[in-house]
């Protein structure tokens, strides 16, 4: 041992080798900046000119709407579409992400609606125009605005090239498609039952309608008095000269004056029952008790059994509505009718339900709906006396009115409220109704069968996508493409003055793109409703009264649906635009839908003879955001958290106190917060379970504040400890310690599992197992055991580069692992890595990810690792005994005795590593007893001691004795390892000497040569 004079001994931290960084331990808001460019603009810029065009990924955005300020669901999806995209850029592709906005259709028209008032009772060709351009205007500025917030979350895209569906190249696109569609002949006009807003004057797509569970009708059960009857009951005695009436039940009594015929099944029994109040009444047997229920009276039943293939065809029934001397009605058999249901017949109006109307359909029965554009009765609903119903509110008065008039006439039975489920407009949250009008229509079930064969080589995320799309796409036979708004791309159809016949050809179509081309998609509202620029030659006829151009615009699905067009890839052989669509789940029934359809669609026109493709490779959807307490969020209830927010650290309190100026001071200060930037937020959109609902709320963000703190001092540490490493000094792996191979071991695990979660899709496995390593496997347990080696031994010394050399690897692939989660973190640790390693080290966010060696793959040391970490756990439980009774401080202040299994061999860990054990277990001492062996001396005579029982993990059991140190404290390493009597002289140990001295004489030597 070396005695030094006391004055060293006071400055024995300087000879240590303690890390040294620049890296901030805090996020600095100043270079957050810097490092945004960097890690998006610049980085995209970079794959764009240096990965291989031979190996794209397209990531195509689906459009978010144009409409409003962003919330955290709008974060979930761009910043995980951003994730995606990252991952890929690490496995060496070049990704193409393209952001889009749709920019069309009825919320934005509605604000410059209500920005212009006035339009309102404006010329229809002049208020559309102003419309177009206000709406225009206001799609614009939220783009800009929406842009801006989605580039803050870091994310890495091609945003000067971005698209809109407003685009004169989009719109241009869109009609192209639309135009194949019609020479196919997949586009045709028919007047039939559609989805119709009342509140918004318009039809509507399924997917634009959202079911209120709660909704309350007025039912009522009508009667029908029958005109003809089959011959068989028409001669039975106990029928003759009585009235005989159809019993309905409705949920919508306003669509009984559009009432064209009564159905049946074929296959149920009927019968005639008498009502003492309201006569004979003809009725399904299996609700007669239902009847009976709901009339308060005991029925008698007059004829039994009666199939309902005896009524059909046979049987007709005077109208409600249409006069005493309108033609009598016919009773139909349909399959929809059913026995536990209603009264088991059906009223059927065709003008106001899709089933009716194909049941009408095929006996020539014509739809009739009596309905203005806004729900109002028009004077067709009761011819004989227009007034009682003429402009009545069909959702309200006039459901009122209709009933009233039934009950006038002796007809109504009963009425009741019913709750139930009903569609409403998702827009305005008002109910809609089944309404036919002239629309346009794409034909789905002629390329319904090929787009469900397309889906069959398609990965969903989650697996139940498939199911859900697929039934979308099985359950649609048509789809209403056309909508009655001024703000959006108008189909093409030109229209003749006097018959009102459409036309819509290619070369019509053609013709009207040529015009579109030069002047402009508005002059289609903005030119004089006469000018025949828009009409083809082939049209044009100086004596007849000509053609007008139609007012109808796209349904804005069709719009987003074409969205594929966009992307122009060369090198994808699979004849896919895309490999990923990534939306929320109510997409199903929206843009995947629409996408699919329009690209297999043109895939059929466009004369394909292979099997259509889906225009993705990877179907991907996420939930909604919900709050902690599992509720939406809703700025009426409060719950909103912006994503801006959370990215400056205002919801939360810092991670630890900062220093004040004075008590007083401080308390008077406002409260100070860390703003983690874009990083809080992607960590929270990375550690989500997003195929499910994500919650957010200051419990789960303040986790996503704790994980990306640990990050930032995982971070530090590696960056301190290799301030003086250079890869040269890099250690073979058989020639570091077997702490450093178990620490590679386990950083090979997590990676790999990073690794497979990218693959799947499954980034929130991916975090999980980051924080797992990071906390238990790097923190607690690699960086104990590794601290002595690091801060006390030489800096040459073979110990302590082969420690370094693990936290190269470390440093190195987990900046890989988070360099999709977190590039700004990633970002800045480039920033601040040692240059020399910076000068042989590939930028982190453009590597392509280096696999972990094989070599690290070890199993066995999975077994030493479980071993030493049992009695590891056994050894700090014993310690903690000792704290508890303040016998011990540093857990260096301990030394530790082993006593081994019975059946232990000298192959086992704790033989092979014995001089590691110290640095496993952080103790300055451990020595091995054999199973039986008395205990050594030492413990009884220590002046503390305690033992435990341990079990390894194949059941094997041992003794762990923890007691007080035989030996003095060295004053530079502060293990207990000084003689007794030299301690108290400060005395360093003799490892410690010769690192001080050989550190003196390069210090001598260094000085020599100046």
């Amino acid at each position: 041992m070396a005695e030094l004079p006391r004055t060293l001994a006071r400055s024995w931290s300087s000879t240590l080798k303690l890390p040294k960084s620049t890296f901030p331990a805090r996020v600095t808001p100043a270079d957050q900046a810097k490092y945004l460019r960097r890690c998006t603009d610049d980085l995209y810029a970079w794959q764009e000119r240096e990965r291989p065009a031979d190996r794209p990924f397209v990531l195509h955005d689906g459009p978010p709407y144009a409409n409003g300020e962003l919330h955290v669901g709008h974060a979930l999806n761009k910043i995980t579409k951003d994730i995606i995209c990252r991952t890929q850029l690490g496995l060496g592709r070049r990704v193409r992400f393209v952001p889009g906005w749709d920019c069309h259709g009825l919320p934005i028209e509605l604000k410059a609606l209500e920005a212009q008032k006035e339009l309102q009772t404006a010329d229809g060709v002049s208020a559309a125009a102003v419309i177009r351009k206000a709406a225009r205007k206001l799609a614009d500025k939220t783009v800009k605005a929406q842009m801006k917030g989605f580039r803050s979350f870091a994310v890495m895209a091609d945003w000067a090239n971005h698209w809109k569906t407003m685009d004169r190249a989009f719109e241009k696109r869109q009609l192209g498609i639309f135009r194949a569609m019609v020479e196919k002949g997949l586009i045709y006009r028919r007047f039939k039952p559609v989805y119709w807003s009342p509140s918004t004057g318009t039809a509507l797509a399924e997917a634009e309608l959202e079911y209120k569970d709660d909704h309350v009708s007025t039912a009522a059960m009508v009667k029908f008095p029958l005109a003809r009857i089959p011959a068989h009951l028409a001669q039975d005695p106990l029928l003759q000269g009585k009235e005989v009436s159809a019993v309905i039940w409705t949920t919508t009594p306003w669509t009984l004056p559009a009432n064209a015929a009564i159905a049946v099944h074929e296959a149920l029994e009927y019968t005639i029952v008498e009502s003492e109040t309201h006569g004979h009444l003809l009725i399904a047997q299996s609700r007669l008790e239902y009847l009976e229920s709901a009339l308060k009276e005991n029925l008698s039943v007059i004829v039994p059994a009666i199939l309902g293939s005896q009524l059909a065809d046979q049987t007709t029934y005077r109208p409600l509505f249409k006069g005493a001397a309108a033609e009598a009605q016919p009773i139909i058999a349909a399959e929809f009718v059913t026995a536990d249901s209603g009264s088991g017949l059906v009223h059927c109006a065709p003008g106001h339900g899709m089933e009716d109307y194909e049941a009408c359909l095929s006996r020539g029965i014509p739809a009739f709906a009596p309905v203005d554009d806004h729900g109002k009765f028009t004077d067709k609903a009761m011819p004989v006396a227009p007034e009682q119903l003429r402009g009545k509110s069909v959702l309200d008065e006039g459901n009122a009115a209709v009933l009233e008039y039934v009950e006038s006439q002796g007809q109504l039975l009963t009425q009741h409220k019913y709750e139930h489920k009903y569609p409403y407009d998702w827009r305005s949250k008002r109910p809609i109704i089944i309404r036919a009008t002239e629309q346009w229509f794409a034909d789905v079930a002629d390329i319904r069968g090929h787009a469900l064969e397309a889906l069959d080589d398609v990965n969903f995320v989650p697996s139940s996508g498939r199911q859900r799309l697929e039934n979308f796409v099985k359950n649609r036979s048509e789809w209403c493409i056309s909508r009655q708004r001024a703000w959006g791309v108008p189909i093409p159809a030109l229209y003749h003055r006097g018959t009102g016949e459409a036309v819509l050809t290619k070369d019509s179509v053609t013709h009207i793109m040529k015009v579109i081309e030069e002047r402009g998609i508005d002059a289609w509202w903005t030119d004089e409703a006469n000018d025949d620029a828009w009409i083809p030659l082939s049209l044009q006829d100086a004596t007849g009264p000509g053609y007008r151009r139609g007012t109808d615009t796209m349904d804005v699905w069709f719009d987003s649906g074409t969205s594929w067009s966009e992307v122009d890839v060369p090198y994808r052989e699979d004849g896919r635009p895309a490999d990923v669509y990534f939306e929320g789940s109510d997409q199903h029934r929206g843009w995947f839908q629409s996408g699919l359809l329009t690209f297999v669609a043109h895939q059929l026109a466009s004369g394909q003879t292979t099997s259509p493709r889906a225009p993705f490779k990877h179907l991907i959807t996420h939930g909604f955001t919900l709050d902690e307490e599992g509720r939406k969020m809703s700025k009426s209830i409060g719950n909103v958290m912006l994503p801006h927010a959370i990215m400056d650290g205002s919801l939360l309190p810092p991670l630890k106190p900062r220093k004040g100026k004075g008590k007083k001071q401080a308390e008077n200060q406002a409260p100070m917060y860390d703003a983690l930037g874009p990083d809080a937020l992607r960590m929270w959109a990375a550690s989500s379970d997003y195929t499910r609902d994500v919650v957010i709320g200051k419990q789960v963000l303040q986790t996503v504040h704790t994980s990306l703190h640990k990050y930032r001092v995982t971070f530090k540490l590696l960056l301190g400890a290799l301030s003086d490493f250079r890869p040269e000094h890099r250690v073979p792996y058989d020639e570091l310690q077997q702490v450093d191979r178990i620490a590679l071991k386990q950083l090979s695990e997590m990676v790999l599992t990073c690794r497979k979660a990218g693959q799947n899709f499954e980034f929130y496995k991916a975090v999980n197992a980051i924080n797992r390593w990071a906390n238990q496997e790097f923190s607690a347990f690699y960086m104990e055991a590794i601290k002595d080696r690091l801060y006390t031994y030489g800096e040459n010394s073979a110990s302590r580069r082969a420690a370094q050399t693990t936290l190269f690897h470390i440093y190195q692939h987990l900046q890989e692992v988070l360099a999709p989660i977190t590039p700004m973190l990633v970002e800045e640790t480039w920033e601040h890595t040692p240059e020399a390693i910076k000068t042989q080290s590939q930028h982190p966010l453009q590597r392509v990810v280096s696999a972990p060696a094989a070599g690290w793959q070890n199993e066995g040391l999975e077994s030493d690792y479980q071993e030493l970490a049992a009695v590891n756990s056994v050894v700090k439980a014993v310690q903690e005994k000792a704290r508890g009774q303040k016998q011990l401080g540093s857990s260096l202040q301990s030394f530790v005795h082993l006593v081994l299994p019975e059946d232990s061999t000298p192959a086992s860990v704790f033989h092979r590593d014995l001089t590691e054990l110290p640095d496993f277990f952080v103790v300055s001492s451990v020595s091995l007893g054999a199973h039986g062996e008395p205990i050594p001396e030492s413990i009884a005579q220590a002046e503390w001691q305690y033992s435990e029982g341990y079990e390894l993990p194949s059941g094997a059991k041992g003794t762990v004795y923890v007691y007080s140190p035989q030996a003095g404290k060295c004053p530079r390493c502060w293990r207990y390892v000084v003689a007794e009597s030299e301690a108290a002289e400060e005395t360093v140990c003799d490892r410690c000497e010769g690192v001080v001295q050989e550190s003196d004489a390069a210090a001598a030597a260094a000085t020599a040569e100046v």
